[in-house]
């Protein structure tokens, strides 16, 4: 477990080469950059390059078009200085100019193709009718309205039965009543202010359909397919336009992006007069590659300095850990950063989650598939959850082989274990009475070891900073453990048969050491040399009682927490078996199901919420003892 030792770099180079510093700069992944500002405020004279960005409006500008064009554009990467806004957003504009105008004439031909459509459905309606459709729409006294009724406001007319107009409905669908009304035209307005208000939607017979409604059909079904041919061609030229302009406009937006994220790299940048310099952190063994990054630029100065060179700044962590331990990190990074002093806890995550899971987990059959999901995930997804599964779920086929668990089967690998070691059958049956107390002790004895080690820990941790009083006196130092660790071995003891509790042992290994963790804030102000008890000792006696109370139930909790582990073990194994009992009663092809189909459940809701539960071990039982996560995030640029 290791956190990178990091480098104090200045880079620092005349105003002129500035362009040519952040051409470099912005392209280093591996550099953590410090703000201008820190510096600025605590150096008269010092100034930041921070201004309006004019990058970043015309960006989003061409990122609009860009999506309301839907334009699937190729990753390109281009650098470049010498660029024109302008002449960029002209040609962007022009471009997206000619879509909006085609776009356009595509959406009039939709809505005039749906009129039609509409209008067909309603001369259809009346194709029965041997009537010239010019004579319906000229009569002078009786007007016609075509059009559709939501249904639900069809049952409403029966409140309009004294007004003068008649309602023919055609047919339904889900939605809508197909119809038409006839009034005069002394009551025009009036039924229509009915009708309006009951929300229907008038259908009107287009212009150039004339005669009867056979014939009136041939015109619309003519037009609608007339409508669908400009149609297609629209779609053409605007695929067309799509694919004349995507390249270029790609690389327009790639040359944007690049301007944009060196001009935000200004607010690194501190000017000196004449000079500017850039300030940060990298790893000690990523300084030979700046050097080359920047070898060809022989006017910048590139100075390397310790890390804690600069009181104003504080180094970042940057967690270096091995294959197996790596993808862990996420779960330190969801808590909190260690310190840049302090130690990595990434490996020993690592080792109790996947412990824990594969015990809490155990079967060879879903550890396997655990794996080759995981291996997946990571492969094609990216995901670093992906990575831990392949961990998780090794040890998870390993446990299954402890347990003689495969998919649910426990008879399968009886042969191996008479095969290796001589036995009849597995040698632990874990739904057997006899295993289950003997489960839960280990399980609690496991809780017991991660306490004290995590004690430990802290222990190392706060002796490292010199922190007497929560190294010697706190409930996770020196007077915790020895409190802790005498309740434990005694209680080991105790089960076998072997008596230590006398009453010297008690007196001190725990009365001793309980008093310590009670007295721990006076005994920290007398190292400081402070009165012990400067609101008096009443005072602090009631509030210390109930601390103390509060951190004894603690240790009671913390440790029985870990029964979860047993709890797990018991209840995997209990749903496998519910599982397999109903493929025997389906039997043949139902039971072949039920076991694909409960095995799938079994490995997506347990083992999500086994993978939750241990994470919360590690989180309240363990973290809280050892780790604050109060460091600084290593972060690029381009993070």
């Amino acid at each position: 477990m290791a956190i990178a030792k990091m480098k104090l770099i200045n880079i620092t180079a005349d105003n002129e080469y500035l362009n040519d510093v952040l051409l470099k700069f912005v392209d280093l992944d591996y550099f953590h950059p410090e703000p201008a500002s820190k510096f600025v405020d605590s150096v008269h004279g010092l100034t930041t390059l921070s201004e309006e960005n004019p990058i970043a409006e015309v960006l989003s500008h061409v990122q609009e078009i860009v999506n309301e064009m839907q334009l699937n554009l190729p990753q390109l990467s281009m650098k470049s200085r010498d660029y024109d806004l302008d002449k960029m957003t002209s040609y962007v504009d022009g471009i997206y100019q000619r879509y909006q105008d085609g776009a356009q004439i595509r959406d009039d031909l939709l809505h005039v193709i749906q009129e039609n459509k509409d209008a067909l459905v309603q001369v259809r309606n009346i194709e029965s009718i041997d009537l010239n459709l010019d004579d319906l729409f000229e009569c002078e006294y009786i007007k016609i309205r075509f059009g559709r009724l939501p249904i639900d406001s069809v049952e409403k007319l029966q409140y309009y039965r004294n007004r003068p107009f008649v309602f023919k409905s055609f047919n339904t669908d889900d939605t809508y009543s197909w119809c038409l009304y006839i009034t005069t035209s002394k009551y025009e307005g009036d039924v229509d202010n009915i009708f309006s208000s009951l929300y229907f939607e008038r259908i009107r017979i287009p212009e150039f359909v004339h005669g009867t409604p056979e014939r009136a059909k041939e015109s619309l079904q003519e037009e609608i397919d007339n409508d669908y041919k400009q149609l297609q061609h629209v779609k053409e030229v605007l695929a067309n336009l799509k694919k004349e302009c995507s390249e270029n406009i790609a690389k327009i937006v790639s040359e944007l992006a690049f301007l944009n994220h060196t001009f935000e790299a200004r607010k690194y940048v501190v000017g000196l007069g004449e000079r500017f310099s850039i300030t940060g952190f990298i790893a000690e063994d990523d300084v030979p590659k700046l050097k080359a990054s920047f070898s060809e630029l022989k006017e910048v100065e590139i100075e390397v300095r310790p890390a804690h060179s600069d009181k104003r700044l504080s180094p970042p962590t940057k967690l270096k850990n091995g294959w197996f331990a790596r993808p862990f990190s996420m779960f330190i990074e969801m808590y909190g950063t260690p310190e840049y002093e302090g130690f990595d806890p990434t490996p020993i995550v690592a080792i109790t989650y996947s412990l824990l899971f594969g015990m809490m987990f155990g079967d060879v059959g879903q550890g396997l598939c655990v794996i080759l999901v995981g291996w997946w995930m990571y492969k094609y997804k990216k995901m670093q959850l992906g990575d831990v599964m392949i961990r998780i779920g090794i040890f998870s086929t390993i446990f299954g082989f402890v347990f003689g668990s495969v998919f649910g089967n426990e008879t399968m690998l009886n042969p191996l274990y008479h095969a290796i070691l001589g036995l009849t059958e597995k040698p632990i049956e874990v739904m057997s009475s006899e295993f289950i107390l003997p489960l839960l002790i280990v399980a609690v004895g496991i809780g017991a070891f991660l306490n004290m080690f995590s004690i430990v820990l802290n222990i190392i941790t706060h002796a490292k900073d010199d922190n007497k009083g929560e190294c010697l006196f706190s409930q996770n130092g020196v007077a915790g453990l020895v409190f802790y660790g005498a309740l434990v071995i005694g209680a080991g003891f105790t089960a076998v048969g072997i008596s230590v509790f006398s009453p010297l042992y008690i007196l001190l290994l725990i009365v001793v050491p309980l008093l310590l963790i009670f007295l721990k804030e006076p005994l920290m102000r007398k190292l400081d040399g402070k009165s012990m008890f400067p609101e008096g000792f009443g005072a602090f006696f009631m509030e210390g009682f109930f601390e103390l109370f509060e951190i004894c139930l603690s240790y009671i909790t913390n440790t029985i927490s870990y029964l979860r582990v047993g709890g797990f073990v018991l209840s995997h194994a209990g749903m496998m078996m519910a599982v397999t009992m109903i493929m025997e009663m389906a039997g043949g092809i139902g039971g072949l199901a039920v076991g694909i189909f409960g095995n799938i459940l079994v490995m997506c809701l347990e083992g999500l919420i086994v993978g939750i539960q241990v994470l919360r071990l590690e989180f309240y039982e363990m973290f809280s003892r050892y780790f604050t996560g109060n460091g600084i995030v290593f972060k690029t640029l381009n993070d």
